[in-house]
């Protein structure tokens, strides 16, 4: 009945984040080369450091992007289903009858979008942002609605 997959943002989907990582590498590589050439070389030492440093965010922020979450609900539950940057995934599974979606307001930050039944409450959509989570909820909310009352042709209306 409905289906969301919540990937997180990336500024530079794909392979395009590794040129740009390349143009830093060789300034900095650069720079390394320079201070060497002038006699300063722990001041290269720390620009190798630097670029290591570089390499490393950037493989720790295209890891992170592997991750997913799956939100799919059905007439009798919705399984929400979550994968790791590592590849391991784990599923939640909760009855669709008395399902609430709430929107739990944070000042100053964005909201919380939880999924529960009565004091069990699961957060989805960690990885939106404040319109997208409300969004996502406005749309689970609405698939509730058609889930709770079905139509059945136009002599409903």
């Amino acid at each position: 009945m409905f289906e969301a997959l919540i990937v997180p943002h990336r500024s530079l989907p794909g392979a395009r984040w590794r040129q740009p990582l390349l143009v830093l590498a060789g300034m900095t590589w650069l720079v390394g080369v320079y201070f060497w050439h002038i006699g300063a070389w722990p001041i290269s030492a720390f620009c190798g450091l630097a670029g290591l440093g570089v390499l490393l965010l950037a493989y720790l922020n295209e890891r992170a992007g592997r991750a997913s979450e799956l939100v799919m609900l059905s007439a009798d539950r919705v399984r929400i289903v979550r994968t790791t940057p590592s590849g391991q995934r784990s599923e939640v599974a909760i009855s669709s009858g008395w399902l609430n979606v709430l929107l739990e307001e944070r000042p100053g930050r964005v909201p919380r979008l939880l999924l529960g039944v009565h004091a069990q409450h699961v957060e989805v959509g960690t990885a939106l942002g404040d319109a997208e989570k409300r969004e996502l909820a406005s749309a689970l909310r609405d698939a509730l609605h058609r889930a709770r009352n079905p139509s059945f042709g136009e002599s409903d209306r």
